[in-house]
């Protein structure tokens, strides 16, 4: 397989007198995807959003997030350089094969689910590399593309990916949803399947309460008969 992608990853390391810190920044470009973004300590700070041409700061104002004019305009630049030495790279290396790692992808609710109230299927893909990978949706083995989204690509301690597909829906006995990732590591499709099967609270129990109440009581009220009978003979 040629050389598809080129990232690079700038870190940097300092500390205090009492803290550790790591600094990073993170530039990604293929034939088909780009990626930039800045994070502190493990967490991301920033990235670009090529789509929507605008730069989005992913830490709450409570951080204190730090962020200035140009930030998305210099990913842009960035992009650029990134594809110059991806072209260099291919030529260089002369298309060696590229090591991947095959993703594992899982399925559940993000809220507790009830009947006829809404909530988010979350499709979480991780351990993949590299990128991209595709994630599509289904109900009831018909594709869905409308109420779903995407998150960046979200770097790994191991230097592999992952991302969230996440899907609104209103939960409906008996539908099932899948979500299907496609990457080039994998020989066929992954598939992960939800059902909503919403168990109803057993009779048993309280059947079992009743029956044992009113056996107790029974057995109360011949006690007390006899017992009376009892004190007239006496």
């Amino acid at each position: 397989m040629e050389l598809s992608m080129f990232i690079l990853m700038l870190a940097v390391h300092f500390s205090s007198e009492f803290n550790v810190h790591n600094d990073f920044k993170l530039i990604g470009c293929s034939d088909t995807e780009k990626e930039y973004l800045f994070g502190f300590d493990g967490e991301e700070l920033f990235h670009s959003d090529f789509n929507k041409k605008e730069g989005v700061v992913t830490v709450p104002e409570f951080a204190d997030p730090v962020s200035f004019p140009g930030f998305y305009e210099q990913g842009v630049v960035d992009q650029e350089v990134c594809k110059q030495n991806l072209a260099i790279a291919i030529k260089a290396y002369k298309n060696p094969r590229e090591e991947m790692d095959k993703p594992d992808s899982s399925i559940y609710a993000k809220y507790d689910v009830q009947l006829g109230v809404k909530n988010v299927l979350i499709c979480h893909v991780t351990g993949l590399f590299p990128p991209p990978v595709r994630i599509s949706w289904s109900k009831n083995n018909v594709k869905v593309t409308e109420d779903t989204d995407l998150s960046q690509y979200r770097r790994n301690n191991d230097g592999t990916f992952n991302i969230f597909s996440t899907l609104r829906f209103t939960p409906k006995e008996g539908d099932i949803y899948s979500c299907t990732v496609t990457h080039n590591a994998l020989d066929q499709p992954q598939t992960k399947t939800w059902d909503v099967n919403i168990a109803l609270p057993s009779v048993g129990p309280a059947v079992f309460c009743g029956v044992g109440l009113a056996l107790g009581l029974l057995g109360v009220a011949v006690g007390t008969f006899f017992l009376i009978k009892g004190n007239n003979c006496n």
